[in-house]
């Protein structure tokens, strides 16, 4: 008798924890925390150890992955998490190659991914596999937009670009070329470079070799410094602007002297402070710096961290909706999730207003992006939209 009393009890105890763990919502979190993404990954994930534990009335669990900059390891990581931790969704990973390579893989599973990489591909052209991936982060169009239109009231005439040779620098060597020409802008050369080169000398040369006005550099992290060096230490004397993927802290202490007086297109939670009073983002991301500022320390900022923490403020906005339709860990939650998230409205973020349609997964227009200038090693807001 006593056997079979325990006995029902642990089954009852097992009962419950199932139960339990079927009310838990399951976010999966893959980020480039080590390898030439670091800086960007890092400062992902240290916005999202803040993300509360509750949302929408249900307890949240965390799985946390690196990927290494890798797109193999970050498909392996996305599999494990749909295979072993029956993730609900994904936010993630943090760059666009390690992106690309788990599209297939979610959509399969039909398990919606909130990314972190820029890159209009990411979500562009709509069709069956990418109706499952989001982004916190502006489209292609938004920030070449805005570094096309301070390089025409700058007076740039022609320019050159040296491009990180991986799908975010083809990306962005389509659209700003193509945005150059329609302000009259002529492009006379375009060079590339792997993110791990030591050095990017001879690309500094051959694109200095036509005298441009304006020499424009794609690349994301600290990797976007070795372009910027190049050009310095050969004296080039025009104007550099860059493309928006290095925004961090990390990029200004290992460039130094090397991207002092550099432009960038950013989300401007890094500028909260320097933005025009009434502006949407400027009390929420200075309140958000204050948070991460107080965690990390001073002088921490970086827009990755703004793009996770966004990524929870759109859960947190679709989240309630889905789970009127769906339990957690079921095809049915996940699937309301995704029309959830499709459909917020409003969503006011640290970086942005999300206004997500079927068309439209970023859900971010012209006023998510300012215009900045390193000066004496800090952002400075130089245009604003």
């Amino acid at each position: 008798m006593k056997r079979a009393v325990v006995a029902v009890c642990m089954f009852l105890l097992f009962a419950v924890c199932v139960w339990a763990e079927a009310q838990e919502i399951t976010i999966g979190v893959d980020f480039s925390t080590t390898g030439p993404a670091a800086s960007l990954g890092i400062p992902n994930k240290n916005a999202m150890l803040l993300a509360p534990q509750v949302i929408g009335g249900q307890k949240v669990r965390y799985v946390f992955l690196d990927d290494a900059s890798d797109p193999s390891i970050a498909l392996q990581n996305v599999k494990r998490l749909i295979s072993e931790d029956n993730i609900d969704v994904l936010v993630g990973p943090s760059i666009t190659p390690t992106t690309l390579a788990v599209i297939e893989t979610i959509a399969a599973a039909k398990v919606p991914m909130i990314a972190l990489g820029s890159t209009s591909r990411l979500i562009l052209p709509m069709d069956e596999k990418k109706k499952w991936v989001f982004k916190t982060v502006p489209n292609d169009d938004i920030f070449a937009g805005a570094l096309v239109n301070l390089m025409a009231k700058q007076g740039v005439k022609t320019m050159a670009m040296i491009a990180v040779n991986d799908p975010y620098g083809e990306s962005w060597t389509e659209i700003t070329t193509k945005l150059a020409a329609s302000k009259g802008i002529k492009v006379l050369d375009v060079e590339k470079f792997n993110r791990d080169d030591p050095s990017a000398t001879g690309q500094a040369l051959r694109a200095m070799s036509g005298n441009p006005d304006a020499i424009v550099i794609a690349a994301v992290g600290t990797p976007a410094v070795t372009p910027s060096r190049a050009l310095v230490e050969r004296n080039y004397k025009g104007k550099i602007y860059h493309c928006g993927g290095m925004v961090n802290g990390d990029f200004l202490r290992v460039g130094g002297k090397a991207v002092e007086g550099i432009y960038t297109p950013t989300p401007p939670l890094v500028v909260a402070e320097q933005l025009p009073d009434g502006t949407a983002t400027k009390k929420t991301g200075g309140e958000f710096l204050k948070l991460y500022e107080a965690k990390y320390g001073p002088g921490s900022r970086s827009q990755y961290a703004g793009h996770s923490w966004d990524a929870i403020k759109v859960l947190s906005a679709a989240i309630p909706v889905a789970i009127k339709k769906g339990k957690p860990g079921t095809p049915q939650f996940r699937e309301a999730l995704r029309d959830a998230i499709e459909n917020v409205k409003h969503v006011h973020g640290v970086q942005a207003r999300y206004n997500m349609t079927p068309a439209d997964h970023s859900g971010i227009d012209q006023r998510g992006i300012v215009m900045v200038k390193v000066v004496n090693g800090s952002w400075k807001l130089v245009d604003f939209h």
